[in-house]
């Protein structure tokens, strides 16, 4: 496989994208296996980390997201490249890529890793759901137990139980909402920030089906304020340095006068 027949294929998983370069580096990295360039939209493989072509793909896949999420975003995208935004992208190509029959999921398709999966997700994901679950409910109870006596629930979970306000609510909408617990705890969470209905059981089966967490909250978890307009950002982001600069310069005025007046230029 050429670098002409690995852009193809990454094209094949998403066509409608700004133009790109491919290119393998021909060198071996001790500290990455692939990166982007944003500025000449330069995606470099390192081709001799490895002679596993799969794994080659996967490399492409994923520098490939960062190409996506890039030119794709309304607004300039932060400096911290892996956001919730970016591991959808990823996870959406890789899926499409497993579709395909372009890269092989190797968590489902090797024996081991399909045990190890099944008793990860069977004996403690699930568990812990359920445990934690089954936790909320007595922390129901100590509501109202608190109620009865005249005392703070707040008090209770912070001082009494070193738990925290907010996992003890999160803990208790679990309970109340009858999230299932076959999702893993982290998945109850989100769940429980979805409105009841359509919404939150498409959710429920998203991550019975495998999505990831980013993906479904992607996808279901309710919209975050509204952007506000990209012109309008990057004034503010101008004026934020036009007022560092400024700040910067008031004070290196007073060193080099503190300085001027101990003899030193």
């Amino acid at each position: 496989m050429n670098q002409s027949q690995l852009k193809e294929i990454l094209l094949r998983l998403k066509g409608d994208v700004e133009e790109f370069a491919l290119i393998f580096s021909g060198k071996q990295s001790k500290k990455v296996d692939g990166l982007y360039k944003p500025e000449s939209r330069e995606i470099i493989i390192h081709n001799r980390n490895t002679e596993d072509q799969n794994a080659i793909i996967y490399t492409a896949i994923h520098e490939f997201a960062h190409h996506v999420h890039i030119t794709g975003s309304p607004v300039p995208v932060s400096r911290r490249a892996h956001t919730k935004e970016y591991w959808s992208i990823l996870h959406a190509l890789l899926g499409r890529a497993e579709e395909l029959d372009i890269y092989l999921n190797k968590f489902k398709t090797e024996p081991d890793f399909q045990s190890l999966t099944r008793e990860i997700k069977e004996n403690f994901i699930f568990k812990n759901g359920k445990l934690m679950k089954e936790f909320g409910k007595l922390l129901g109870d100590s509501y109202k137990l608190c109620i009865k006596h005249g005392m703070s629930f707040d008090d209770y979970v912070d001082r009494e139980l070193g738990l925290g306000r907010t996992a003890a609510r999160q803990l208790i909408s679990v309970y109340r909402e009858d999230i299932n617990p076959q999702v893993g705890y982290e998945n109850m969470k989100t769940l429980t920030r979805i409105k009841p209905g359509d919404n939150r059981n498409l959710a429920e089966e998203a991550f019975l089906n495998g999505s990831s967490p980013d993906t479904v909250k992607s996808q279901f978890a309710p919209a975050s304020a509204p952007e506000s307009d990209p012109a309008e950002r990057l004034l503010q982001e101008k004026h934020r340095i036009e007022k560092s600069i400024a700040s910067y310069n008031k004070r290196l005025a007073a060193i080099e006068k503190s300085l001027s007046q101990i003899g030193v230029s």
